[in-house]
């Protein structure tokens, strides 16, 4: 079969390794829009043609973007062999990842990771070389139809205790096999976690693992969704990372913490947000800058959903303080700013981005956004104190999802980064979107209003 690399001698020893550790399949992994791994499942003996590029796809519209189309071009998976690995909790499986290679002679231009490579590439030519922490949300309960409309049972009684769940170690506890075999997993895959706790929402939880280089990082994030699904189905539950899933809970964020080095070595005393004595440099509030000006269209990339915008708020249904933020302004340790500038790491995290956005695509915006603003030596301006939520003179960030799409499409950034066609094609998807979300009438607007009018 024809491929588009010349296949490797050495790459059919790779099979016999593999074949000795059980391995029977090996899929190499294209992701969506949402982040959602896709692949063909390929039996061991044709490793050597995947890696060489044989496996072929026709992404437009099954990726969340754009329209399938039955005359559309192809596109081939190229794998990136030093990704492979093998899925710990089923052996049988390898996975490694791969870039979408267009019949054209070079990336798919709707292709996540590719976007990504491009920004790295840039930031590399300036000896500038990136870090990624990511601190996804997620929500693990049993099915159970007795319940109505919410439809799930916290995995612990421990989880309802009020008013918050969060660190309690009942919980965790009472959870306990399924994260234990969700830590052993990890370290399996080369993520090593170190802190493991229940967050606010009953049956919701957050599992944080060290950062990594940018694009290692986000590789790994996507295996890592993947692993939640599949390990709580073993325990018989279901994993969610929708961004909020029920009403009276909160909503499940995923705070993104990039570092800057320069340097590939990307020691501590190279960052270029922090000298040596932790005080931030005019660099690393310029690029906090560029992040802050490009906000409202990198919301339509972090907050990817309709669902999206039902976490940010600036209240919880109860009428407490959300910790999602809604202003577009910084803090040292402020959590009510969409940029926090953390105490302990020389990170710029974004805290508005939520479990349901797709790494590669964030990571790529929010880089070149501050790397645009390091160039003009943007100002972020003083950074803010108190709750950013209840200074009415800070601009919002988007309210729905029609919003920030519309600041996305306007923003010159976007097409830079993604590429006309990828700017167009996401633009009409997402406010096809919204607006069948939009027209629809749900139950609980007839309950509250049928008899008012």
């Amino acid at each position: 079969m024809d491929t588009l690399d010349e296949v490797k001698e050495s790459d059919k020893a790779l099979v016999e390794h593999l074949e000795k550790q059980g391995v029977k399949y090996v899929m190499a992994s294209w992701v969506d829009i949402l982040g959602r791994p896709r692949a063909k499942c390929t039996p061991i003996k044709f490793l050597p043609d995947l890696i060489g590029g044989f496996a072929r796809y026709t992404p437009r519209g099954i990726t969340g973007i754009g329209e399938t189309n039955p005359v559309e071009e192809e596109v081939t998976s190229r794998p990136d062999v030093s990704t492979l690995t093998i899925l710990p909790w089923n052996r049988k499986y390898a996975w490694m990842v791969a870039d979408m290679w267009s019949d054209k002679g070079e990336p798919f231009e709707l292709d996540p990771r590719s976007i990504l490579k491009k920004q790295i590439a840039k930031a590399e030519e300036q000896d500038l070389y990136a870090t990624l922490g990511i601190e996804p949300e997620f929500y693990v309960y049993k099915p159970d139809s007795t319940l109505g409309e919410r439809g799930f049972r916290a995995v612990t009684p421990a989880a309802t205790v009020r008013p918050s769940p969060a660190y309690d170690v009942e919980t965790v506890l009472d959870s306990h096999e399924f994260l234990d075999r969700m830590a052993d997993m990890m370290l399996g895959c080369g993520l090593e976690p170190f802190n493991i706790g229940a967050e606010g929402g009953v049956g919701q939880y957050e599992i944080d693992f060290y950062y990594k280089p940018l694009l290692e990082m986000a590789d790994r994030a996507i295996l890592y969704k993947l692993m939640i699904r599949q390990v709580a189905k073993e325990f018989g539950l279901v994993a969610t990372f929708m961004p909020k899933p029920f009403q009276d809970d909160w909503g499940s964020g995923a705070h993104f913490n990039l570092g800057l080095y320069r340097g590939p070595d990307m020691k501590k005393q190279d960052s270029v947000f922090r000298d040596i004595n932790k005080k931030w440099t005019p660099e690393g509030l310029s690029f906090v800058a560029g992040v802050l000006r490009h906000m409202p269209a990198i919301t339509a990339i972090a907050n990817p959903m309709v669902n999206s915008y039902r976490r940010l708020t600036p209240r919880l249904i109860d009428g407490s303080v959300s910790w999602a933020p809604i202003k577009i302004a910084y803090g040292y340790n402020n959590r009510s700013c969409v940029i926090r500038l953390p105490e302990n790491r020389a990170a710029c995290e974004l805290r508005s981005a939520d479990a349901s956005a797709n790494p590669y695509l964030v990571s790529a915006f929010m880089l070149a956004a501050g790397l645009e603003g390091i160039k003009n030596k943007y100002d972020p301006g003083p950074a803010m104190e108190v709750l950013a939520s209840d200074v009415e003179t800070l601009p919002n960030l988007p309210a729905t999802l029609r919003d920030a799409i519309t600041e996305f499409q306007n923003d010159p950034l976007s097409e830079e980064v993604f590429s006309k066609n990828f700017v167009h094609d996401y633009v009409e998807t997402k406010m096809q979107e919204w607006e069948k979300e939009h027209l629809r009438v749900v139950r609980y607007e007839r309950e509250d209003d049928i008899h008012l009018v």
